[in-house]
């Protein structure tokens, strides 16, 4: 049994499509889970209560996390850490190898061109700090012998499906599919990295199905050479075939709808993300299994074919 916690955003589905490759016992879990492969089992569950997250993992090999709580930092420092502790003492307690799907934001600012696995941690948002928190929680128990994990980062990511949880699609894909300018953060002239979803979830399974991985970090399979926000925009609105008009919104205009929009108050502690190169390196894991990553035209083809079409 292979079981994805938060199974139903655009990670965890992806990562149980892909799954199928390696085994047919695959668990959905969340809140009210939606099979994706038709023999998947369905188990809702709080996963903020301990002897839920105990019964959700109970016999697997593997769990993978994917939990995307709201993006709201008074929820992230109340449900993160006390999640990760379920889910630590669930894995150990069961002896399941556990895989944590995260992201970047404990890296140092100064970092970030390019961020590799050994790019300093060093946290300046109240998000990072919580998922340092996390990362920190999850050696404790590898250093102590009594887990087998591995975390797996990815840059912010775009891909077909995707919702609401996509920067790219919220602010550039559906704003351009309907006429609208496109709206980019701090500035449209740095270089910003996007991991394709469908090769996330590749990755991930594969990693959690390779024993040699575990005890490591490994940045997910993302294209080299990361176009600017404009040239981003460019090419989306090519493959529209709509003009490449953007705003751009800086910092103090941020803050300013953040008065209104709780989003977007959310976001200011992030703009460092925009305000500079966001590269994002992810060649252990290319040259570990010969994994060639999707780059940015084919993936905003099969997205604009897949979602707007």
């Amino acid at each position: 049994m292979q079981t994805i916690l938060g199974s139903g955003g655009a990670i965890g589905t992806e990562l149980a499509k892909a799954l199928t490759k390696y085994t047919k016992d695959i668990r959905l879990v969340s809140r009210n889970p939606q099979r994706v492969n038709p023999d998947d089992e369905l188990f809702p569950a709080d996963l903020l209560d301990l002897d839920e997250v105990k019964r959700a993992v109970s016999g697997s090999l593997v769990v993978y996390i994917t939990v995307g709580f709201e993006y709201n930092i008074d929820v992230w420092r109340a449900n993160w850490p006390r999640f990760m502790r379920n889910v630590l003492d669930a894995c150990v307690d069961e002896g399941c190898k556990l895989v944590f799907f995260d992201n970047i934001y404990m890296y140092d600012p100064n970092h970030l061109n390019p961020m590799d696995e050994k790019t300093p941690i060093n946290p300046v948002s109240k998000k990072g700090k919580v998922r340092a928190e996390l990362v920190a929680m999850i050696t404790k128990e590898m250093e102590a012998g009594v887990l087998k994990a591995l975390i797996a980062r990815s840059a912010d990511f775009y891909g077909p499906g995707i919702k609401n949880t996509s920067m790219l699609t919220e602010t550039v894909l559906n704003n351009l599919s309907q006429g609208k300018s496109a709206q980019w953060l701090a500035s449209a002239n740095y270089k910003h990295s996007f991991t394709y979803t469908p090769d996330a979830g590749k990755a991930t399974a594969l990693l959690g199905n390779s024993e040699d991985a575990y005890g490591q970090v490994w940045h997910l399979p993302t294209a080299a050479n990361p176009l600017t926000g404009r040239e981003m925009i460019e090419l989306i609105s090519k493959e529209f075939g709509v003009p490449a008009k953007v705003q751009v919104a800086p910092k103090f205009l941020v803050k300013i709808l953040g008065l209104f929009m709780p989003i977007m108050k959310e976001m200011v502690e992030m703009l460092y993300q925009y305000d500079r190169d966001y590269v994002f390196d992810s060649n252990k894991f290319i040259k570990s299994f010969d994994f060639k990553p999707t780059d940015y035209i084919d993936g905003i083809k099969e997205i604009v074919e897949a979602d707007y079409k």
